[in-house]
């Protein structure tokens, strides 16, 4: 893959709103697209039934768990994300399988010139966690980022005992860098967190392209 960044798309997002295809894993068909006001009910559903899945790795915010994830609170998200796409400081995606929403991708902070870097972090429900359906919607949106976003670097972030994204960022080809320490309050408490990197130069093929060479996906 190769990047020339372009100082004419400072100031604006080349990368959202966009649809960025579906891939079939043994998890199901995995799809990325906008962030949707009508995803209020299933985000809510989900996030409600799966607190001890998703708390334990997600920042503190004020409020009961159970008050920040009902119907009512997502139109206020909605909002927020959407600005946050719509002014390129953030691409928030969502996960779907069978094309039920089932979790979201974001890319934030998005850095330009002379940067171009962000970070992404993602979730998804209890019942979509085997199967690939992480990973293959982080590659999507990763060859997103590094192809038509015009981004150089992407960071992750994420607690030492959290195996499973561990595993997700390692299978993509991210690097660990270093300890943050007691970088997030996350769980009632100040948490370490590693810090995973990958960059362009460290991709020989897209990473939709090697999950399929590696037998880990298929095209629909």
């Amino acid at each position: 893959m190769a990047h020339s960044p372009d100082s004419g798309r400072i100031g604006r997002h080349p990368g959202w709103p966009a649809t960025l295809g579906r891939l079939r894993v043994p998890g199901g068909l995995v799809g990325v697209r906008p962030v949707r006001l009508r995803d209020g009910g299933a985000w809510a559903a989900i996030r409600s039934r799966d607190e001890r899945h998703l708390a334990p790795w997600e920042p503190d915010t004020p409020g009961l768990w159970a008050q920040r994830n009902t119907v009512a609170e997502w139109p206020a998200r909605w909002g927020a994300l959407r600005s946050l796409g719509r002014r390129g400081l953030g691409l928030p995606f969502a996960i779907t399988v069978d094309d039920e929403f089932a979790g979201q991708v974001m890319v934030g902070n998005v850095v330009r010139d002379p940067l171009w870097s962000a970070y992404v972090g993602y979730w998804v429900g209890s019942h979509a966690v085997m199967g690939g359906v992480t990973t293959a919607a982080v590659a999507l949106v990763l060859d997103h980022c590094f192809g038509p976003v015009g981004l150089h670097r992407v960071e992750a972030t994420v607690r030492p005992e959290n195996v499973a994204s561990r595993r997700v960022l390692e299978k993509l080809g991210f690097r660990e860098e270093g300890l943050f320490r007691r970088y997030l309050n996350v769980d009632g408490a100040w948490r370490d967190h590693l810090c995973y990197a990958l960059t362009i130069e460290e991709l020989e093929v897209g990473l939709v392209e090697r999950l399929i060479r590696d037998g880990r996906a298929q095209r629909p």
